[in-house]
């Protein structure tokens, strides 16, 4: 019986339907340690507001229509570009 390859994709739902269906053990011979992250997440940083200056960003925000983190990341975006 002809055993499938794993799928070389960055497709996250290709390789996720692939492994919802094949089982891991089957490619242990392909596998190979890797030491740089494959996805790397982006740092979280936390700032503390007053009630007042969170709900005035929150209400910002939703006057622009979008969300609270990204008018705040935006901001940050602007001020390190300038």
């Amino acid at each position: 019986m002809n055993n499938p390859k794993i799928p070389e994709t960055d497709s996250i739902q290709q390789l996720a339907h692939f492994w919802d269906t094949h089982d891991l053990t089957d490619f242990e011979d392909e596998l190979e340690e890797v030491s740089d992250p494959v996805f790397e997440r982006a740092p979280v940083m936390k700032i503390r507001l007053l009630p007042d200056e969170a709900e005035a960003v929150k209400q910002l925000a939703k006057s622009k229509g979008i969300p609270y983190p990204d008018l705040i990341r935006e901001w940050v975006r602007e001020k390190i570009q300038a």
